[in-house]
């Protein structure tokens, strides 16, 4: 039997939270799965919440208290743990950088801009001035350091599969400086490298027209339903219904089959860098 882990209360607002919830379950003497039972939640699930891995929704809070007559004491602080776990994230998007970490298999198709878990610093920070010029410049570097953090995930052995599809522009149209933009095309070739992601480039002659205008993100999981993720600057949608995901799913491998292969895709970030720094860049 696996060794109990203690919970360090201190280390954040979802461990205080979370090992509060073990304190009070464990002195009303039930297990995971007596004070889920009725509600739509498995006991890992709970499990997860305890160690500061899942944030806790509202309806099974709403239960919890229920069941550990806690007199709402979970319920009302739902919101702490929901404004703590986004740190700098936008809203919209704290849930997609908590299933990150959770998912077995994650893939991207990205057409307007280098997916958030690629990009590098000079990157992220010229997105962030583009689309939020009245930021604070802490206000900036919070953003910057959250968006690093979620790059993260690739230094972990255990990090998901990912797949990324890139349209041909983000590889031939640099947001940055020169420089700046071959460091960021040579950060996804060394990840390729190193084998933790796949990119593959969908060339500007592709016919896959009616897919260009949404970026997609697909994320599998070992214990959960597959879900689907679209964004634009100021908003982003959660597709966890399994007949769109099953629809939207087909259009992404419709896209990585009109794709270059991997091989290819590598050699063309790789040519790509190497023009910037040497201020060679196709017109």
């Amino acid at each position: 039997m696996a060794a109990r882990k203690e919970i360090d209360g201190s280390a954040s607002v979802p461990a205080f939270y979370g090992k509060e919830l073990r304190w009070r379950r464990e002195a009303a003497g039930l297990t995971l799965q007596q004070v889920v039972e009725g509600s739509f939640y498995g006991a890992s699930y709970l499990s997860e919440i305890e160690r500061a891995q899942r944030r806790m929704p509202e309806d099974l809070a709403r239960h919890v208290d229920q069941v550990l007559t806690t007199d709402g004491f979970f319920w009302r602080r739902c919101d702490d743990v929901r404004k703590a776990r986004r740190g700098a994230h936008a809203e919209y998007v704290a849930p997609v950088v908590e299933a990150e970490r959770r998912a077995r298999v994650i893939e991207e198709w990205s057409n307007a801009l280098i997916p958030g878990l690629l990009q590098t610093e000079a990157y992220a920070r010229a997105v962030i001035h583009s689309t939020h010029p009245l930021d604070l410049p802490e206000e900036v570097d919070a953003k910057i350091c959250a968006r690093m953090q979620r790059a993260s995930l690739f230094e972990d052995p255990k990090s998901p599969e990912y797949w990324t599809i890139l349209h041909e522009c983000l590889v031939r149209q640099p947001l940055l400086p020169p420089v700046e933009m071959a460091e960021q095309l040579e950060r996804i070739a060394a990840l390729a490298r190193r084998r933790r992601i796949v990119p593959q480039v969908l060339l500007w002659s592709s016919a896959m027209q009616p897919f260009l205008g949404l970026p997609l993100m697909f994320m599998e999981f070992d214990d959960e339903p597959p879900l689907t993720y679209t964004e634009g600057p100021y908003h982003g949608q959660v597709v966890d219904d399994p007949a769109l995901v099953k629809r939207y799913r087909g259009s992404y491998h419709r896209l990585r089959a009109a794709a270059l292969p991997p091989e290819a895709s590598l050699a063309m970030i790789e040519q790509a860098a190497e023009e910037y720094r040497n201020g060679k860049q196709r017109e």
